[in-house]
């Protein structure tokens, strides 16, 4: 046995004393969109600290929390706050959660993040279902030994964001009034925000979006087998001739706006969806 398939195994077994949900669908929360939590019927919460082999989040905005419940009548297993590669943890650290998903049973998987758009005709506020990626943080979390037992050497991405699902979440939003973009989302290491000329390098690589985070998680869901749903909440607009000093506390604020339509939708999503 590997000693990722061991530290698996181990975290699996924890949970399994702390839980008695059998979740379906895995869902990822990023940075100020935690608010979901309130439409779950909670089952268990448990702390990332207290799980074998779990990194800690250590930003601000990340509760920290593995929570079991249902949402619109299915059992989810929900990360309020994730992990993310510049914190200092290795890419498998950070895609751990997903592999310990898919041992419990999950085969869909939501991710959501606050990102920097570049494309004129979104705006600061919308929510952008993710079409496909560009992955440009420099690393890769199927780097090294693969264990077949988790999936192949070379996994396929085609159709990595689930076709079926996207078109779901945009009737969903067709159906229930919410405005709902759809683009390419572009990863970088950070944690710095992007410089101007950067913002013009995602834009002419065919990037909609920037961030920090989501790939990586992506990449090895999809490496398991697994559906793909993905959501961008763009917090901030990234035009190199109109810039202005973003923090932390700005993101934040935006993504409160944008909060209750994502839940909203997600709810809807959730609740159409045959897993």
């Amino acid at each position: 046995m590997s000693d990722l398939r061991r530290e698996i195994r181990e975290a699996v077994s924890f949970l399994g004393k702390r839980t008695t949900v059998k979740p379906k669908l895995g869902i990822i929360l990023g940075t100020g969109l935690g608010g979901l939590v309130k439409n779950i019927r909670i089952r268990s919460v448990i702390p990332y600290q207290e799980i074998p082999h779990f990194p800690v989040s250590t930003v601000e905005s990340h509760a920290g929390r593995l929570i079991f419940g249902t949402l619109s009548g299915k059992p989810v297993m929900v990360m309020q706050g994730r992990f993310h590669y510049y914190e200092g943890y290795s890419m498998q650290q950070v895609t751990f959660p997903v592999r310990v998903m898919k041992a419990l049973g999950v085969k869909t998987m939501v991710v959501s993040n606050a990102c920097g758009g570049v494309n004129p005709t979104h705006r600061a506020g919308d929510i952008m279902v993710i079409s496909d990626h560009i992955n440009l943080m420099g690393d890769h979390p199927l780097r090294g030994r693969n264990d077949e037992r988790l999936g192949p050497r070379f996994p396929d991405m085609y159709n990595t964001y689930t076709a079926e699902l996207i078109g779901l979440a945009e009737q969903a939003a067709l159906d229930i009034g919410v405005k709902l973009q759809k683009g390419v989302y572009l990863a970088l290491s950070g944690p710095t925000l992007e410089t101007g000329a950067e913002y013009r390098m995602v834009r002419l690589l065919g990037g909609d979006v920037v961030g920090m985070s989501t790939v990586p998680e992506v990449i090895v869901a999809k490496h398991q087998g697994m559906k793909v749903l993905g959501f961008s909440i763009i917090t901030d607009m990234g035009f190199a001739e109109a810039m202005e000093a973003v923090s932390l506390q700005d993101v934040l604020k935006v993504a409160a706006v944008a909060e209750p339509r994502f839940v909203r939708l997600v709810t809807e999503v959730v609740r159409r969806m045959k897993l």
